[in-house]
């Protein structure tokens, strides 16, 4: 991130360059009059990494294909090392007791023909991530790795040809099994992280009714809706803009917005968002931003900035990331020159330098600490938390009060029913099977109590009022307390839960039951 970032800010007439890392997305500002677009791309390939324009089908499409990738190279290395070591074992008891040199040597040269071909597969993302910075002169944490495990090899062949004791195919295998198993788990942590926040702007519809001045109708991509035109909003549909209503009157569920779980009234004049979802009412709105600066994109940008804001500690990782790989290159190979000129060999000097350029990785500072960051920001996404600053994860260990400006900061945005034993098993299932029918947001409260019944046919709304229908020769209904005749029920179960919704069920000529949702 640093590289690609400072590489195209040393370039003339370059604003910004952000990266985002869990999305691979390159963001760049500039002035066209000082630099051009392919003159960054030139730029991006002379530091080791291609770009091509954003495509979400093609996004998706090589991540599965990496993830499957991983996930074989993981499956071989894995049960690889676990054959190498049981033949290992072998010649390590051996050693100590009465294995001949014959069989050390057949031990060793099976283990050779198991570990080479599995290596050189199941190291494929190390040593192509290597090769191609290397090529453009640069380097990153896959270099020592690669050469780390090939230089074991090597050694490792060359100390069975000469009938040595000792080989390390198997720790070459268990380095890379190890390796890829950290890889793996890092980037489905990313895509699952990322995934939240795709799901978010599944919210936003691409298309929008367009009301054009001889009062046609005609559906168009956002990219075609301008500030000022106006919209329809059918009953039931998803906001695809902001704007304000003109003309209509419905129930809105701005639970994107407030985290309140009841539909919010909405009249002329009112301000709607896109991702909110109409109720009952066609709306017809005058739209204030469309395909860009929503509401909507701007919790998206949150996210963005959440993920990949650099904290103190990310900018103390980005330098020791830095300097990582030119130090340990160094530290290594003045490792193996003296230990070579102290005399031990340059064999047993080898092997040192290669642990030196294995152990000396600073995955805690260099890795650990922004995938801390993603996972930690989008654990809190997914609990309806979003943070705007790069030091929010810092400062959280230094709060000691917390002040809440609204119910919505507390409420979950889907409903519960507090009292569902107020009726019988029987009727509660019809009740259940009646609210199915419905999209009001009290009705799904009941809903979800039991996802396997069906939803009742049949089924008629009076608007304004809830359901009703025919059950077994009996009306049974759900929706106002005054529709379902409940209202000698309703103050006691106000005076338990004062601060709750109440949504009625009757079922023929049975007294009426009040949930609060």
């Amino acid at each position: 991130m640093t590289r690609i970032e400072r590489g195209l800010m040393d370039l003339d007439g370059v604003a910004n360059a952000r990266v985002n890392l869990s999305s691979h997305r390159l963001a760049v500002t500039w002035d066209p009059d000082e630099t051009d677009p392919e003159t960054l791309l030139k730029r991006l390939e002379d530091l080791g990494y291609g770009a091509h324009p954003f495509d979400p089908g093609r996004v998706k499409s090589d991540e599965v294909r990496e993830n499957k990738r991983l996930l074989r190279a993981m499956a071989v290395a894995g049960f690889a090392a676990m054959n190498v070591m049981l033949l290992s074992i072998s010649v390590w008891a051996g050693n100590v007791s009465d294995i001949t040199p014959e069989t050390r040597d057949f031990f060793h040269w099976l283990s050779a023909v198991i570990t080479l071909p599995a290596a050189a597969y199941a190291g494929q993302p190390f040593f192509r991530s290597a090769w191609r910075v290397l090529r453009k002169g640069h380097l990153n944490m896959d270099v020592p790795i690669s050469i780390g495990v090939i230089l074991a090899l090597f050694l490792s062949v060359l100390q069975t040809i000469q009938h040595q004791e000792e080989a390390y195919f198997e720790s070459a295998l268990m380095l890379l099994f190890f390796l890829l198993i950290g890889r793996w788990l890092d980037q489905m942590m990313r895509l699952k992280t990322r995934a939240f926040a795709e799901n978010l702007t599944a919210l936003k519809a691409e298309t929008a009714m367009k009301l054009f001045a001889d009062e046609g109708l005609r559906e168009v991509p956002l990219s075609r809706i301008e500030p000022g035109d106006r919209v329809l909003v059918r009953p039931g549909e998803r906001l695809s803009v902001d704007g304000t209503v003109l003309v209509g009157s419905s129930e809105i569920d701005q639970s994107l917005v407030t985290g309140e779980t009841g539909f919010m009234p909405v009249a002329s004049g009112d301000l709607v968002y896109a991702g909110t979802l109409n109720g009952e009412g066609a709306l017809t709105i005058s739209v204030t931003a469309a395909a860009k600066g929503t509401l909507l994109d701007e919790v998206n940008r949150l996210i963005d900035d959440a993920m990949e804001a650099k904290s103190r500690y990310r900018q103390l990782a980005d330098r020791a990331a830095e300097w990582y790989a030119p130090i340990v290159h160094t530290a290594s190979a003045l490792t193996f020159i003296a230990w070579w000129l102290y005399g031990i060999g340059w064999q047993p000097s080898l092997v040192i330098a290669i642990s030196v350029l294995i152990i000396t990785c600073p995955c805690a500072l260099g890795l650990a600490i922004p995938a801390v960051q993603v996972v930690a920001s989008g654990s809190l996404f997914r609990n309806k938390v979003l943070l705007n600053r790069s030091d929010a994860l810092e400062r959280f260990a230094k709060v000691d009060m917390v002040v809440f400006d609204k119910t919505g900061t507390l409420t979950r945005p889907s409903a519960g029913i507090a009292n569902p034993e107020i009726c019988d098993e029987e009727s509660l299932k019809l009740a259940i099977a009646l609210a199915k029918a419905s999209s009001h947001p009290l009705s799904a409260a009941i809903a979800t109590m039991n996802r396997h019944i069906r939803p009742m046919e049949n089924t008629r709304e009076e608007k304004g009022q809830g359901l009703l229908a025919m059950h077994d020769g009996e009306e049974i209904r759900l929706g106002s307390i005054e529709f379902c005749g409940a209202e000698k029920q309703a103050p006691a179960v106000k005076e338990q839960h004062p601060q709750a919704s109440f949504i009625a069920f009757r079922r023929g000529d049975a007294p009426p039951v009040v949930f609060c949702p």
